[in-house]
């Protein structure tokens, strides 16, 4: 009964994203299995979040690998990833993030505590805020952060006003698919900006979020947006959740297997995942 219930309540922060980042998202369903290991599990973990490829193969590979093996993996990716990072990275550098990422966090830091100097620009990501969780992380780890309302973006990419220009662009991803990924919506509006004021744009991801098939886009409740709106009201609210940003604005892709094009990528990870 205590499985069961521990179960319930992981499935429903997933759903709720009170757990967020597809990383977290994977562990935490991977617990929620080991608890409850059957193939309704399964079915019922995957259901609860369709733009989360990593969740899929994760849960998939219990089938062929041991949970004590899967679990392994998302630590060495994440170092793998660190070092691919901090060969990027400038002293000097201004980096910008969008949303939250723990593989793009976590490389960060990484970077900081091995000793160079940067400073982060990030936006606060609404409606749900995961931007202010990425510059939390970030201030504990003693990196400068300015973070900035999303439609700001265009402001803060270019150096108007009293802002210094960025150097490079860091994002995360929930899906990588064949034509380019999907990560948190205004990720398009970013390469599009990147691309007009030449910034580079580099996608950092465990590969295991890579899919060979469709991923839906996720459609959140409106209430997020707008939690009293008026009743009868007229009004129509769209809530994207995520949105697609082709791999034209992708310079390079980090992943555990290096810093690559994202064609060479493609190569690579069809024979691994």
């Amino acid at each position: 009964m205590k499985k069961r219930k521990v179960f319930n309540q992981i499935s429903k922060d997933i759903k709720t994203i009170k757990i967020q980042g597809a990383r977290n998202i994977a562990k935490k369903a991977l617990y929620a299995y080991s608890l409850i290991p059957t193939e309704d599990s399964i079915k019922k973990l995957i259901s609860l979040r369709p733009t989360e490829p990593m969740l899929v193969n994760v849960l998939r590979k219990t089938k062929t690998e041991s949970l004590d093996k899967i679990f392994l993996h998302f630590d060495s990716a994440q170092e793998e990833i660190n070092k691919f990072v901090y060969n990027l990275i400038d002293n000097g550098d201004i980096i910008y993030t969008h949303c939250h990422s723990t593989n793009v966090s976590n490389a960060l830091i990484y970077t900081k505590n091995k000793g160079k100097h940067f400073e982060v620009y990030n936006t606060e990501t609404r409606p749900l805020f995961q931007g202010r969780k990425t510059a939390r992380e970030l201030k504990e780890a003693e990196i400068k952060v300015t973070m900035f309302v999303d439609s700001a973006m265009d402001l803060a990419l270019a150096g108007k006003g009293n802002n210094k220009k960025v150097n490079k662009i860091l994002i995360g991803a929930d899906a990588l698919l064949k034509k380019g990924i999907i990560n948190k919506v205004g990720s398009g509006m970013l390469g599009k900006l990147a691309k007009i004021n030449k910034i580079p744009l580099y996608v950092v991801a465990d590969s295991w979020k890579y899919s060979s098939k469709e991923v839906k886009i996720e459609e959140r409740d409106f209430h997020e947006v707008w939690k009293s709106l008026p009743k009868d009201s007229q009004i129509k609210i769209r809530n994207p959740a995520f949105e697609f940003l082709k791999k034209k604005y992708i310079l390079e892709i980090i992943t555990e297997f290096g810093t690559l094009s994202y064609r060479k990528f493609l190569r690579i990870v069809k024979k691994e995942i």
